[in-house]
């Protein structure tokens, strides 16, 4: 399932010349393009937190918890092998680190951890600790954490390294403890290919790619590039226009 990245381009800028507003060029689509993507997305987490609030609707495919939940379903990884970091000169002989910003490029929410321990029968979903009440989870007898019932906690060593450290250690030989990662991924960045002929850029299907999100979501993003362009070609009247069609729409979404 995705969005034709040509059916988008073509229909910007064919809502771009009826207006008489100017010539939207690959490069420029190509970036408003990968921010429209970006903008939907993100906001498909708002809109669950929103309508989760409310009643849902008894009609499956009107609901739309059910729909957002299965928008984001189409990036869901699961259970993906973690690396688990061995570092001889500690004190433990490991730090239990796993760099997702390294491991995980393309992790966009981390949705769920599971380790299973040689010592254990089963995988075990671990806890998130936030790295702050630590201290106060390991030294209490009733949430202390153990391989029955193990927790993690994020942290970034700087603002490029994102870390994930699972407690108790697992092993430094990931083939006796596994963990194993349950995540969101980003959408791929879109990319409308072309070639030149005669002056002229012409639709390249083999250097493109498309958008990622649901198909429902064609009409958002000709609007959402619409309004890109807008600002960019200082026609304010074309924001005007494709923001005026974009609020209509989101109207009737959320009567």
């Amino acid at each position: 399932m995705a969005v034709s990245v040509d059916t988008v381009y073509q229909k910007v800028l064919a809502l771009a010349n009826k207006e008489q507003r100017g010539y939207i060029t690959p490069q420029e689509f190509n970036l408003f393009a990968d921010q429209a993507q970006k903008e939907i997305f993100e906001q498909y987490f708002y809109d669950l937190n929103q309508f989760r609030r409310v009643p849902n609707n008894n009609t499956v495919y009107a609901d739309m918890t059910n729909n957002l939940e299965e928008k984001i379903s189409l990036f869901e990884k699961y259970d993906k092998d973690a690396t688990v970091i061995y570092n001889s000169d500690s004190p433990t002989g490991t730090y239990g680190d796993i760099k997702l910003s390294e491991d995980f490029p393309d992790l966009y929410r981390l949705t769920m951890v599971r380790v299973d321990y040689q010592t254990e029968p089963r995988f075990r979903v671990a806890e998130e600790v936030q790295l702050t009440e630590l201290n106060i989870y390991g030294e209490s007898p009733l949430t202390a954490w153990s391989k029955k019932r193990p927790v993690y906690t994020r942290y970034g060593p700087d603002v490029l390294q994102d870390r994930l450290k699972v407690y108790p250690y697992p092993s430094s030989d990931n083939t006796i403890d596994e963990v194993k990662i349950s995540y969101i991924r980003k959408p791929e960045k879109p990319n409308w290919g072309y070639v030149v002929v005669n002056n002229k850029a012409l639709y390249n299907a083999s250097t493109s790619s498309d958008f990622e999100l649901h198909p429902a979501e064609e009409s958002e993003l000709v609007y959402r590039i619409l309004a890109f362009a807008g600002i960019a070609i200082e026609k304010p009247q074309l924001t005007q226009i494709a923001t005026g069609l974009e609020g209509a729409k989101v109207q009737q979404e959320k009567q």
